[in-house]
């Protein structure tokens, strides 16, 4: 761990709490928006844990993961396209929130069901980050990389991408997040045209390997 990774992770998570703070607040027009707090302290304690973890035991995979500039110039679309969906479905909410739109009743009935699906959602994210020292934010090969065919790896290709679909789902707007799946089906066609090309044994692994992201579904 050096300094210089501390600071690029700190400086990332604040300004990620300060813009989850802004896109959701604002739009409410009020602080009193209990759900929001709670998605916030979920969030943010779960990634604190998850960075941390990392920055002990994979500082090198945490490197990786805070780099975000995407070399794959049809992926540069999947992640703007994606970035607008992350914006519109915390604002919407925040509007939501203000408007009285569709807010469910705060009930322990809906309330544990959907920590728990997020909870769900993060602890597959965590294993993922533990079976894949490769794992990064942007599509390509790294040098010595090899084929991950244990664990989640085992049951379908995208573990990551199945983590994710968990997570979006159990915040405000599920409606908006479906338009996520479409997304990462055109992240993952691109992604694996990579891999196939560039990492070898991969081409072996998909037929082994059946599912994408959802075993027996997709």
């Amino acid at each position: 761990m050096t300094l210089k990774l501390f600071f690029q992770a700190l400086t990332k998570f604040l300004a990620g709490l300060l813009l989850v703070c802004l896109l959701l607040f604002l739009p409410a027009g009020t602080f009193d928006y209990p759900q929001a707090w709670r998605l916030i302290g979920l969030l943010f304690t779960s990634m604190i844990i998850a960075g941390v973890w990392l920055m002990i035991n994979q500082p090198e995979l945490l490197s990786r993961r805070l780099n975000t500039k995407e070399e794959q110039h049809e992926q540069k679309w999947v992640v703007a396209l994606s970035g607008l969906l992350f914006v519109a479905m915390f604002v919407v909410a925040g509007l939501g929130r203000r408007f009285d739109w569709y807010m469910l009743p705060d009930y322990d009935w809906i309330t544990y069901p959907v920590i728990a699906l997020f909870l769900t959602g993060y602890g597959l994210y965590f294993q993922v980050l533990r079976e894949n020292i490769w794992l990064s934010r942007t599509i390509k090969v790294q040098q010595d990389q090899k084929v991950i065919s244990t664990g989640l790896y085992g049951k379908v290709r995208h573990p990551m991408y199945a983590a994710t679909l968990l997570l979006f789902l159990s915040m405000p707007l599920v409606a908006v997040m479906l338009l996520y799946v479409p997304i990462i089906a055109l992240r993952i066609r691109n992604e694996e045209q990579v891999l196939e090309r560039d990492l070898k044994g991969y081409k072996e692994y998909k037929q082994q390997v059946r599912y994408k992201v959802i075993p027996y579904i997709w």
